[in-house]
């Protein structure tokens, strides 16, 4: 009898340790696919935002983005949820770009369908906090937090689905993301915290006030002047955290460069009537820019440009980065250049 007990209890712990490590091993896409609409592209956003203005979520921003050659329409939605503010409360400040959840409505592949994908917040809740000694709540408020999106675009005519898009990683790797591959050190082989790239450092916390609202006008100062031109911005959503605030930009030309990158040498989804599959990547925007109120110091930082693009565009392919390894130095001084514009920096 108790050799029969034991065996049971160790075939048991095998089993739980086969899903456990099967749970570790199981791949997160940076996006999700949520939903095929059944309508038209115009009426899933409108009957998107009707479900997203009754939902719990705060709205920041709303952007239609820029389509080369006019092909593909998309927009998305930059948002925060108030459980998922409340369990990263007492991380770090410069963490928040962790909290800012985006959605999107696009066009995509044969027949030009249009559906609705989000920017993973699980995988986002690994990159930015899967070291926190809070972990296992804040990534289990994220999983809620992604059941509410996909019962919000439940909400319009059409398909649920759950597919997770490319670039996939484990929760391991996602947990210390510092680039991919071969391409590592064109990360800085440093996570999130070392891809912050310092514009602006201020000695005396009390400017903390004017150097957002300094920021904000540099950057609103110019805005988007089409796809040929980096150097003009528009701010997607302001967002205030209380000891930091996100801006989250945007411009015609960053738009076109990763939607054209990540469609070059992608085959799924690129027909001739939506030739570029990259349109599925979209919730990535907006970049961002960060101020920071450090205590002893205010920053002003964005992200570096190349782990951003191997984060969210690492499907493209490494001739893709080869080809375009000068585009995120370009947007990285574009950036910079038009916050120090300001008078006086």
């Amino acid at each position: 009898m108790k050799r029969v007990m034991i065996n049971t209890i160790l075939a048991c712990l095998s089993l739980l340790i086969g899903v456990s490590v099967a749970s570790a091993e199981e791949e997160l896409g940076i996006f999700e696919r949520i939903l095929t609409a059944s309508g038209s592209y115009e009426s899933t956003v409108v009957k998107f935002e009707e479900a997203l203005n009754q939902s719990n979520f705060v709205i920041h921003g709303m952007r239609d983005m820029y389509s080369p050659d006019g092909i593909q329409k998309s927009r998305i939605w930059v948002m925060t949820h108030p459980d998922y503010m409340a369990a990263t409360a007492g991380e770090p400040s410069n963490s928040i770009s962790g909290q800012v959840l985006r959605m999107a409505v696009y066009e995509f592949g044969p027949g030009k369908k249009t559906y609705i994908n989000v920017a993973n917040p699980v995988a986002h809740a690994y990159v930015y906090y899967g070291k926190s000694k809070k972990a296992d709540h804040i990534v289990a408020t994220a999983k809620k937090v992604l059941d509410e999106m996909k019962q919000i675009a439940s909400a319009v005519p059409g398909t649920t689905e759950s597919l997770q898009l490319e670039p996939r990683r484990t929760a391991k790797t996602l947990m210390k993301f510092n680039g991919d591959g071969p391409a590592k050190m064109m990360a800085g082989f440093a996570n999130w915290q070392g891809n912050q790239d310092p514009i602006i450092e201020d000695e005396d916390p009390s400017d903390f006030a004017k150097i957002v609202r300094d920021v904000e006008k540099a950057l609103s100062a110019k805005g988007d002047t089409g796809a040929k031109d980096r150097s003009g911005w528009d701010i997607v959503a302001k967002i205030d955290f209380g000891d930091a605030v996100y801006f989250g930009i945007s411009n015609s030309y960053t738009e076109s460069k990763t939607i054209r990158i990540n469609s070059d040498f992608r085959s799924d989804g690129k027909a001739d009537e939506a030739p570029f599959p990259g349109t599925d990547h979209v919730s990535a925007m907006p970049l961002e820019v960060l101020v920071v109120n450090k205590g002893d110091t205010v920053e002003v930082v964005q992200y570096g440009e190349m782990w951003r693009m191997q984060l969210y565009y690492w499907d493209s392919g490494y001739l893709a980065f080869t080809k375009n390894a000068a585009v995120p130095a370009l947007i990285e001084n574009s950036i910079e250049n038009a916050v120090n514009e300001e008078e006086g920096w």
